[in-house]
């Protein structure tokens, strides 16, 4: 009896320890329950409302949840009173639970609030919204990345200009927009390969627009003087990059384009016509032959001092002079005609005298004579035929030249018949226009001594 009264007395107890051991488990799991989901719900409300919107608003579903659990828990309690072995694997478990912490338990009611506060918008709203709001800033991000992903060595360093889409003009003639791009690339600081690269949109139309305009008056030019064969424009086009090897200036490109017309091309020993255009009234047509090769000079000073007549009748055509100027060195050493080169020699050149009777024609390093135009000239539409009608009186210069630089007595007799002749015609299709009616005031005798032109 004694043994059975002890048994009983040590069984009570242990239930009495069991259930007080599992209350306080109980009440340990449901603080720690209870603390976790207002975590999570700080952290829920805090996602759902980055905006700083009220979270008062979910307080009072939160008690009600809390009570729910209260209740839940409340009859489990009266189960686990009646079966010891349920009690105790439940004890098991809720202690597992409040080791792992809140990041592994589950709450029995994952329930959302329903109902909002007044002002604030419902949960899913919010929600979608803030996915809205995330989805913009991920584009964001990725247009970022997309604009810095860049290789290894590259680097931003402009934007790239695209070329006008207005202000162009038909083939023949030479836009505004062209002129605006040359005047920059006449600035120093737009003059190198960064600028040059960022705006080869603009160039390109420029330079397609300045081979339409040579194709056009190469048709022209023909017409004036047979001896240019009809090339395309790739044939004498100069381009737009500077040899800067033997050169102290390193600026990479040239500031206007241009292009040669000879028998040749604009290569060759053969003097020809040179058209240049540049912004600032430094546009040009030159003819004749600039700096040519030694034999070739030799050859033209040996036909000068056999016989000056023909290269002084050409230089002194009244027509020649109205558009070069006198055919005499200028007293200050300015260009004049064919005399006031850069390279013009300041003696008489070796084993000449410098007494001889054309020793200004002697000293002549270049043979060659230039006429300028505006910026205004060069955009009106006519600019080609202007320049065609200065071509026609440069014609029997660029003839007299090519003759005294090839043939070693190129100035005898039949050819200055021949260039008297032909030097009529240009004179009177010259006469036709405004410029010869002028020059024609002079009266027939003056034409006659210039027959050249």
């Amino acid at each position: 009896m004694t043994s059975e009264t002890t048994r009983k007395t040590r069984s009570s107890r242990s239930k009495t320890s069991n259930k007080t051991s599992v209350s306080k488990a109980k009440s340990q799991a449901k603080k720690n329950l209870k603390r976790a989901r207002e975590e999570k719900e700080e952290e829920e409300t805090e996602a759902e409302n980055p905006e700083g919107e009220d979270p008062d608003a979910y307080d009072d579903h939160a008690d009600e949840e809390e009570e729910d659990d209260d209740d839940e828990s409340l009859d489990s309690d009266a189960l686990d009173e009646e079966d010891d072995v349920r009690v105790t694997a439940k004890r098991g478990k809720k202690r597992s639970n409040a080791k792992t912490g809140p990041s592994n338990s589950k709450p029995s009611s994952t329930r959302k609030p329903t109902s909002t506060a007044k002002g604030s918008l419902p949960a899913k709203k919010k929600r979608k919204t803030n996915s809205k709001a995330k989805g913009k800033q991920s584009e964001n991000e990725d247009d970022d990345e997309d604009i810095l992903e860049l290789e290894e060595g590259q680097e931003i360093v402009g934007a790239v200009i695209q070329a006008p889409k207005t202000g162009r003009v038909p083939p023949g003639q030479i836009s505004k927009n062209t002129f605006d791009f040359l005047s920059q690339l006449k600035k120093p600081e737009c003059n190198d390969r960064q600028w040059f690269k960022l705006h080869e949109a603009v160039y390109r139309l420029a330079e397609k627009e300045w081979k339409d305009f040579v194709e056009e008056f190469t048709d022209s030019l023909v017409e004036v003087d047979p001896q240019i064969p009809h090339l395309p424009p790739k044939d004498v086009i100069h381009r737009i990059y500077r040899d800067v090897r033997f050169s102290n200036d390193k600026t990479p490109y040239k500031k206007g384009f241009s292009a040669s017309f000879s028998r040749s091309g604009r290569k060759g020993i053969f003097a020809g016509y040179h058209v240049a255009v540049r912004p600032g009234g430094e546009s040009l047509i030159a003819a004749g032959s600039w700096q040519p090769g030694k034999n070739e000079l030799s050859t033209i000073r040996n036909n000068i001092q056999r016989s000056s007549t023909r290269l002084r009748k050409t230089i002194s055509a009244p027509q020649f002079v109205k558009f070069f100027g006198e055919p005499k060195p200028h007293p200050k050493g300015h260009r004049q005609n064919i005399f006031g080169m850069e390279d013009e020699l300041k003696v008489a050149p070796k084993g000449i005298e410098k007494t001889h009777k054309d020793i200004d024609l002697l000293k002549c390093r270049s043979f060659a004579v230039v006429h300028s135009f505006t910026d205004k000239q060069v955009l009106s539409p006519d600019f080609k035929t202007e320049l065609a009608k200065v071509a026609k009186i440069m014609r029997p210069f660029v003839h007299c030249i090519n003759d005294m630089m090839t043939i070693q007595d190129a100035t005898g007799d039949s050819e200055d018949e021949d260039e008297d002749n032909s030097g009529e015609d240009d004179q009177e299709e010259i006469g036709e226009s405004p410029d010869s009616r002028e020059a024609g005031q002079d009266g027939e005798d003056d034409e006659e001594d210039g027959e050249e032109t």
